[in-house]
């Protein structure tokens, strides 16, 4: 007799900014991930303007600039439509914003912004929100609930899993180009998972030799 029992996915808990092309190649690699391993992304955000707000003035001029009025405007729709239309459609508008953003090139424009949001099935009113601290406090609670469980000297993306020993295992990254597929992305999960497992283990890194490659 065939054993139909459905294992439970392992709930990933994945924290972006859409502004970040880095976080974006994080993401793909997580969503082929969820294709080999019993594994399920929930989607939230965090904000790069938050996080250095209170070092603006120690930033390059043109990072400065991008955490302004233009880096503010995509989490904010994002955080609109998720408050308004529910946690599922959050994945769908990153996708569709990261895709206009970065391998399009457009970066965080209006009408990138509008275009998303037709391409997700969502109403062009969204774009309104843009502009409006409605829901900053939100916003705010999501970006300290991913960076509470990795510190303040980060960025994004963070990921957070449920550990053998009812911790949660939280980490920012990994940093990686392209994003692996296949057996390749299963192998880094494992990887990485093994040792952000590690109690007192902080950091893997190299320098990057080449810029995010997207497909």
């Amino acid at each position: 007799m065939a054993d139909t029992q459905v294992r439970e996915k392992t709930p990933v808990d994945f924290w972006f900014d859409p502004l970040c092309p880095w976080a974006w190649m994080t993401s793909r690699w997580m969503l082929e991930v969820e294709k080999v391993r019993d594994v399920e992304v929930r989607w939230h955000v965090m904000s790069l303007a938050v996080l250095n707000e209170n070092k603006l003035d120690q930033l390059p001029d043109h990072y400065r600039e991008l955490l302004g009025p233009k880096g503010w405007a995509p989490v904010r729709v994002v955080v609109a439509a998720q408050q308004k239309f529910g946690d599922e459609v959050t994945g769908k508008l990153y996708t569709a914003l990261g895709t206009r953003f970065h391998n399009g090139g457009t970066g965080p424009t209006r009408e990138a912004i509008a275009e998303a949001l037709a391409e997700a099935e969502l109403p062009a009113e969204l774009i309104h929100y843009a502009d409006s601290d409605e829901y900053d406090e939100v916003l705010r609670a999501s970006h300290n609930d991913g960076i509470d469980r990795v510190g303040q000297e980060v960025g994004t993306p963070v990921i957070s899993v449920p550990g053998a020993d009812g911790e949660d295992i939280a980490f920012f990254g990994p940093v990686v180009t392209p994003a692996p597929r296949g057996e390749a992305a299963a192998r880094l999960w494992d990887g990485t998972l093994m040792v952000a497992s590690i109690p007192g283990f902080y950091e893997i890194k190299r320098t990057r030799t080449q810029g995010p490659i997207f497909d």
